[in-house]
Formats: C-alpha cells, sequence, structure tokens
C-alpha cells in the first residue's frame, strides 16, 4: 500500500508540472520516514553525492561538448559536404545526407537532442528550400538523430550500464550493427518517399567532388576513429575516451580555424544544462532505488512474473511493451534511472544477457523519443522546422516503424546484436 501512496505521489507531482528529479527525491524521502522514520535522512544528501560521481558517469558531458565543439569548429560542415558527394545523387539525396551525417555525428555526441539542435538548425532549411515539405524534413531529422542513442557513444547506454551494473564497452558494441541497419532502414523509407512525391536529385556524381570533399573532411574522421578505436582496442575505457573526444574535437576545429565561439557558448550552456538534469535525475535515483530495494519491490515483481511465466521471449515481450508505454511519458535518462533497478532482478532470474537487455531498453527508448505527448527529439525537430508536431507525426510514423522492425529483430534474435560482443570480449 505504501508502494502505490508513494507511485501516485510521484505521478502527481509529475502531472503539475514539478521536476521529475524533485518528485523522484520527495517520493523517496516520504518513503523513507514512513518506513524507516527520520534517522533515515542523515545519509540522503551523501547517498545523492556519491550516486552521482560514479567515474562512468563523467563521460556524459563530455561526449556532450565534444560534440559541441565539432558544430562549433566547422565540423560538421564538411561531414555534411562529404556525405553529399557521396549519396546526394539519389533522389531525395538531402534526405540521405541528413541521415548520413546522423551516423558520423552519433558516433561522436551520443546525444539524439544534441544531433537535432547541431544537424537540424543546418539541414532542415536547406531541405525545405529544395522543395520538401516541412513535416517531412522534421520527420527525416528526429528520427534519424536517435541513431545517437544505439551507435556508440550512447549517453542511454552509459545509464544502463550504470544503473544495470554492467559493461558499458560491450554495450558499445552491441549497438553497432542495430544502428547501421537503422540507418540503411531509414535511407530505404525516405528513398520510397522521394520517388512517390519526385523529391529532387543534388547533384550528378563527381568523383572530383567526392576526393576533395573525403580529404576535406579526413580531421575530421579521427574523432570516431579515435573514440571507437581506443575503446574496442581496450587501451582506454568509455570514460577517458569521451576525454579523448574532447582535446580530438578541439583540435581539429583548430586545424580548420573556424571556431565560432558564440555558437560555441551557445551549445555548451545547453549541453551544461543537459547534463545537470541528467545527474539530478542520477542523484534522486539513488534514494528512490534505496528504498524499493529495502521494500523489496525489484524482487517482489520479479518473482510475480516468473510465476506466470519463465520463457525469455515471453519476459521481453512484457517488458518490451512496458518500456513502449513509460516511452511515451518519460525521457530517456528518467525511464532507465527510474525503471532499471527495478527490472533487474527479473532479468538476471529469467538468465536474459543484461547487455542484450540493455540494447533492448535503448531501442524502446529511441522510439519513445518520437512518440508524443513527451517526444523530447520530435519536439525539438519541430520547433527547428517550425511544423505542426501532429503533421509531422504522420510522415514519421513510417521511420518509427522501421526503428521498431529493427527492435524486434534484436530482441528475438539475439546473434544480431551480440555477436560482436561475443567475438570480442567472450
Amino acid at each position: 500500500m505504501l508502494i502505490l501512496f508513494c507511485f501516485l505521489v510521484l505521478l502527481a507531482l509529475i502531472c503539475i508540472n514539478v521536476p521529475i528529479a524533485v518528485a523522484l527525491a520527495v517520493s523517496a524521502i516520504f518513503g523513507l520516514l514512513a518506513t524507516e522514520g527520520i534517522d533515515s535522512l542523515v545519509t540522503v544528501a551523501l547517498d545523492m553525492y556519491d550516486g552521482s560521481t560514479k567515474f562512468s558517469l563523467i563521460a556524459i558531458p563530455m561526449f556532450v561538448l565534444a560534440g559541441a565543439l565539432m558544430n562549433a569548429g566547422g565540423i560538421t560542415d564538411r561531414l555534411i559536404n562529404f556525405v553529399s558527394a557521396l549519396i546526394g545523387f539519389v533522389r531525395g539525396g538531402l534526405a540521405m545526407v541528413n541521415i548520413g551525417v546522423s551516423l558520423f555525428f552519433a558516433e561522436i555526441s551520443g546525444s539524439a537532442v544534441a544531433d537535432v539542435a547541431a544537424l537540424g538548425s543546418i539541414l532542415i532549411p536547406q531541405m525545405k528550400k529544395r522543395g520538401y515539405s516541412a513535416p517531412f524534413a522534421a520527420a527525416v531529422t528526429s528520427s534519424s538523430a536517435s541513431l545517437a542513442i544505439i551507435i556508440p557513444p550512447s549517453i542511454p547506454m552509459i545509464l544502463y550500464a550504470t544503473s544495470a551494473g554492467t559493461s558499458v564497452e560491450q554495450l558499445f558494441v552491441a549497438g553497432i550493427v542495430p544502428g547501421l541497419l537503422g540507418a540503411f532502414g531509414l535511407m530505404f523509407v525516405a528513398y520510397m518517399f522521394a520517388v512517390r512525391y519526385n523529391l529532387p536529385v543534388e547533384e550528378a556524381f563527381n568523383t572530383k567532388r567526392l576526393t576533395s570533399t573525403f580529404l576535406d573532411a579526413l580531421p575530421a574522421f579521427s574523432l570516431p576513429v579515435i573514440i571507437l578505436g581506443g575503446i574496442f582496442g581496450g587501451w582506454v575505457t568509455a570514460t577517458e575516451a569521451a576525454g579523448l573526444a574532447v582535446i580530438a574535437a578541439l583540435i581539429v576545429g583548430a586545424w580548420y580555424r573556424e571556431f565560432n565561439f558564440r555558437h560555441l557558448k551557445r551549445a555548451m550552456l545547453d549541453g551544461g544544462m543537459q547534463t545537470a538534469v541528467v545527474m539530478l535525475l542520477v542523484a534522486a535515483s539513488v534514494l528512490m532505488g534505496g528504498f524499493l530495494t529495502r521494500a523489496q519491490v525489484p524482487q517482489q515483481l520479479a518473482q510475480s512474473i516468473l510465476e506466470l511465466t519463465s520463457n525469455q521471449y515471453v519476459i521481453l515481450a512484457i517488458l518490451n511493451v512496458f518500456f513502449l508505454i513509460i516511452g511515451f511519458f518519460l525521457h530517456s535518462a528518467a525511464a532507465i534511472i527510474l525503471v532499471i533497478p527495478i527490472v533487474i532482478p527479473l532479468i538476471q532470474a529469467a538468465n536474459i544477457d543484461p547487455v542484450h537487455f540493455g540494447l533492448v531498453v535503448t531501442l524502446n527508448l529511441a522510439i519513445g523519443q518520437q512518440t508524443p505527448p513527451v517526444a523530447s527529439v520530435l519536439i525539438t525537430s519541430c520547433a527547428v522546422a517550425r511544423a505542426n508536431i501532429w503533421e509531422v507525426s504522420k510522415v514519421n510514423v513510417y521511420f518509427v516503424a522501421v526503428l521498431f522492425a529493427v527492435l524486434m529483430l534484436c530482441t528475438y534474435v539475439p546473434a544480431v546484436p551480440m555477436f560482436l560482443v561475443e567475438y570480442f570480449y567472450r
């Protein structure tokens, strides 16, 4: 009964626009007071501090900063030019460029919102100018941006690994194949739209232009090599790779001599605010997690579901539905921090690989970024495109279907995401 009341308190606070981190902390403190008395609050501040200062979490502000440096240093523009020369000759080529550049940007920033803010402000106006409808431009930008949390490095994967006590490096490796499958699927849908609505071809394929843009963008290609090569080669941890990404982005930006310090300042402030929100959520989740663990809620949930079925695939189906539903109402960071500590005992009892499950969770939350009412990435894209969210959603449903197909494939054919993990680590 107390658990239900705490949940209702949490829900009521969220409904009146109390920040989720504050609502979590208030609900947890109420539960601790009711079960253990006022003495249990003595270590609240220390517990929150310890929970938000884990080494792996330092990677989050570093990857956000690396993405800001990319955009301010002219790196993003050169990636756009190269991808445009590579695939711009296809009908609807600018939509393909949007998806392709998101693929590159995802390998540095790890944040879908940062992807939309950085690339959308450049590509959406260009797409509208060339005859693409605002809803289509916003839908392509929004859905492709969610590749940033599937392809390594990924901020939600870092949060999941911290919450579940699993390897962030293995999660990163598991995200490579699903991310590429998602990108190619999105390109196919974009091409079908381009054929149907006779969208323009950017320009004929030109080997000379491809070579020149490749050479111009060559220093920028060092960023994913440093990040992913360092992690997968076992030379650095994900957190150390994030620091290297910042240094590399500074060096490459200085090489191009195009730093826009006004834009950099704005991006760093936005990144700082994003990071602060995540860290507050992490700190508050420590209190809630402690209260739920003492109340044996995760263990009771695991036992209840296992009494219904012990089939791994049925359990994954139940959890897929659950995460798809909460994706409608919670940001990805909040969903991970709030729910993962509760379901991990169930995952362990059902002998589901926590790395495989982490990828399933990430794909669910990538879809959640595209589904109103919360839909943080979709809303950001609509704001940049100045398009109505419901008009964009009518187009975006086809792109979301691709992400859902990848989710189903990775859920029920674990070899798709896990064969690289098995090869490198097991």
